[in-house]
């Protein structure tokens, strides 16, 4: 029998997360005065636990024992030799992927929600707020939020509140009180409805909202909570690189090429990142951020600094964006429509340590449908702009006639997106993808604002 999977036993996993801050150089975020925050402006927002976190330049942090015990109900999650999408390419290359939708969500979001309600209740907060796209995060965090014992709001973009109900359901499930946004319990979002009734949402938006929740609780005991973006967050999320790298090591194998899907940038640092760090110490590995062209933050947007929300609540951020302001359209990869990409991210794609890749809607499909009739498990839309990548990677492994190892995150499952299959099916998807005047106008919202530095880290 031909091996399949790669397993770690739960005394194998990572005692500690690996932060990139300690490798790479960066622009400070900024206050609306212009001058770098200070760890006392963020503590209406975020518990001063997880501020530490965000600022520290430790390479290395201790999981805490709390945080292991709930992780473990899932990880360490398989790593998966993908044989019948390879025969399938009759690719030499060997295609390997972290699968993260083994996680009760279904997606990579709760590795960094379970530290987040672990730390905030360790802080003594009761409720927490938060927004969700495609709504994995927001069903992660009322799902971390039950294992702790506090209270989850989630402010959903009303496009994907309108076309996922089962998310919702999950996190009412788990006791998340989940609202379409924008909604009218915000000033934010009122004033988002007033500029369009008809909006189809943002995260922007959405994450302003949440916010302005958090920040208007009189009490003290409510704190936001970012699933993407933040450094704090991709630390949380490189135990997925870990255990792919232990994984690998296990079988002699080491990959040339690694893959995950961007649209905040969370699940792409959290199999990426300790690769990045082999690549800064001499390692010839190539590393692709994958997004969709309808959102095309990393590969048509520039590097400035800008709003990580819509309302402009947020610290302005070194980041490559297409706007605070900017509305994507309705595309079918929910958790890829956020309109700025993480700084670490952008960072190492300004550095050229990594290489950004856009994917059509369609052409995602396609590569999702034809790894589902191959390996039998059915993709996130998001996790499918990521297959596309991994197939054109195989293929030119093929053309080049070249033993590739190819490594990619399986960020999610699909089966609460099955109604966006269904309209892939019927032919009622299409292509969306911005002209150069949607991109400029929707960049004039930070004209104004200071310009980051172009900083090497070596």
């Amino acid at each position: 029998m031909e091996l399949k999977k790669v397993l770690l036993d739960e005394t194998e996993m990572p005692r500690q997360w690996y932060n990139i801050l300690a490798d790479i150089k960066m622009n400070p975020p900024l206050g609306p005065d212009g001058n770098p925050v200070t760890p006392d402006s963020l503590a209406p927002v975020f518990p001063m636990n997880l501020i530490e976190q965000e600022v520290s330049t430790e390479r290395w942090i201790d999981i805490p024992e709390p945080v292991m015990d709930v992780l473990t109900l899932w990880r360490p999650s398989p790593l998966v030799r993908a044989r019948a999408l390879e025969k399938l390419l009759d690719t030499p290359a060997r295609i390997y992927f972290k699968d993260e939708s083994v996680s009760p969500p279904g997606s990579h979001k709760p590795n960094t929600a379970i530290p987040q309600a672990y730390y905030n209740k360790m802080f003594g907060i009761k409720h927490m707020t938060t927004e969700t796209g495609a709504g994995q995060w927001g069903s992660a965090l009322s799902f971390a939020c039950s294992q702790f014992g506090i209270q989850c709001k989630v402010f959903m973009v009303r496009v994907s509140f309108d076309q996922k109900p089962y998310r919702k359901l999950m996190m009412e499930t788990w006791g998340g009180d989940c609202i379409a946004s924008p909604s009218n319990l915000t000033r934010a979002g009122r004033d988002a409805l007033e500029r369009d009734p008809d909006t189809p949402g943002s995260l922007g938006i959405a994450i302003s909202e949440a916010i302005e929740a958090a920040v208007g609780d009189t009490t003290g005991k409510t704190r936001y909570s970012l699933g993407s973006v933040l450094n704090h967050v991709m630390l949380h999320q490189t135990i997925i690189g870990l255990e792919a790298r232990k994984q690998m090591e296990k079988i002699g194998e080491y990959p040339d090429i690694v893959i995950g899907c961007a649209g905040g940038g969370s699940n792409f640092a959290g199999i990426a990142f300790p690769f990045v760090l082999d690549k800064m110490n001499g390692k010839d590995i190539k590393i692709y951020p994958v997004e969709p062209a309808a959102c095309p933050t990393m590969t048509r947007a520039p590097f400035v600094y800008d709003h990580g929300d819509t309302a402009r609540y947020t610290p302005m951020l070194p980041m490559h964006s297409l706007g605070h302001a900017f509305v994507p359209p309705p595309f079918h990869a929910g958790g890829l429509r956020y309109h700025g990409m993480a700084p670490t991210v952008s960072q190492l794609i300004v550095e050229g340590i990594v290489e950004a890749r856009s994917v059509s809607q369609l052409s995602a499909y396609e590569a999702g449908i034809k790894t589902a009739r191959s390996e039998g498990r059915i993709p996130a839309p998001e996790t499918t702009h990521a297959i596309a990548c991994v197939i054109e990677e195989a293929l030119k492994a093929k053309e080049e006639g070249k033993e590739k190892v190819i490594l990619f995150n399986w960020s999610g499952h699909g089966l609460l997106d099955l109604g966006a299959y269904d309209k892939f099916f019927s032919g009622k998807l299409k292509n969306y993808e911005l002209s150069d005047e949607e991109i400029k106008q929707s960049e004039k919202v930070y004209e104004s604002f200071p310009k980051p530095q172009v900083l090497k880290s070596r």
